[in-house]
């Protein structure tokens, strides 16, 4: 059973942190579609750019924001400067006293990663940078911001990851300590925001979209969003991939349905929210990425598609 959820967002009042680029940059693009009024934040802006050294910039994810006929923000805000998270804080009290929704998608971390290093031979401070962007960014994020979201009863926090509950329940094999610790965090996060938040009639999830067609993903891969299956040759498994849209809009649905509490705790996924909701990707199918992964993947199955998108 679905539920289509179309709900205006009009006269929500969003702040997508880390809205630079990826899964957070649509997610910005959708809310601000449904009529949201969206603060991007982001250390990459025009004048400046981050350690990820991409040349998505936070003006961007705004003018794409504007683009889709919605109203945006761009502040570049660095999200491990607690004062400069604080002062981010005050001028949204000041300029809209309450945040409806919260979308906590600060990473930047993939750089850092030496992957199938173990912990020992893992840079350390690369390591303890991956901590920092995945936790403490989002803590410092939530100290700050959640004093707005409980202002009034409905709000939503939605911490952004890589994995489900299930599949982060295990060791990523291939990947460092660090970006597992820093990835499954955001289940327990989630968790401990939605009791924190629930005597406030808000909710907290975690969210996760599947293998995404990111600008990075795409470049690794030398093709676009137009030609991404060309992809397949190299990697078979690709072919589950989805856009960068097909989260955004689960993420939009969620905010748009009046009764989102239901969720809170949990760790979502892209494809789940869809068979709940009803939306498609881009190309109008709907990839089930993690069952994919755990079903045909992860077992070197045939990457046929056929009963996941």
């Amino acid at each position: 059973m679905t539920t289509d959820v179309t709900g205006s967002l009009a006269g929500k009042v969003a702040l997508v942190a880390g809205g630079t680029r990826g899964a957070s940059r649509a997610i910005a693009v959708e809310l601000g579609r449904r009529g949201a009024f969206v603060y991007v934040t982001g250390r990459t802006s025009g004048q400046r750019r981050s350690e990820v050294d991409r040349p998505e910039t936070i003006e961007g994810t705004v003018a794409r924001i504007t683009a889709a006929g919605g109203r945006g923000e761009a502040v570049r805000v660095d999200h491990l400067d607690p004062e400069q998270v604080r002062g981010l804080a005050e001028r949204i009290d000041a300029e809209q006293g309450r945040l409806d929704i919260l979308v906590d998608g600060v990473w930047g971390g993939d750089m850092h990663l030496e992957w199938g290093k173990p912990v020992w031979e893992h840079s350390l401070e690369a390591s303890l940078r991956i901590i920092r962007l995945g936790i403490d960014a989002h803590i410092v994020t939530s100290h700050h911001l959640l004093p707005l979201v409980i202002r009034q009863p409905g709000g939503l926090v939605v911490d952004m990851t890589d994995g489900t509950a299930e599949y982060n329940a295990e060791f990523r094999k291939g990947t460092s300590l660090a970006f597992y610790v820093a990835k499954a965090a955001a289940h327990h996060l989630a968790l401990a925001q939605a009791y924190e938040l629930g005597p406030h009639g808000c909710t907290a999830v975690a969210m996760t979209p599947g293998w995404l067609r990111s600008e990075a993903m795409l470049d690794i891969f030398g093709v676009t969003e137009e030609n991404w299956r060309d992809a397949i040759k190299e990697e078979p498994y690709f072919a589950i991939s989805e856009s960068p849209v097909y989260v955004g809009r689960a993420v939009a649905a969620l905010a748009a349905d009046p009764d989102h509490k239901r969720f809170s705790g949990q760790t979502l996924n892209s494809g789940q929210l869809a068979q709940i909701y009803g939306f498609t990707d881009v190309d109008g199918s709907r990839p089930d990425g993690w069952r994919y992964v755990v079903e045909v993947q992860d077992r070197g199955g045939p990457p046929d598609t056929s009963g996941y998108r």
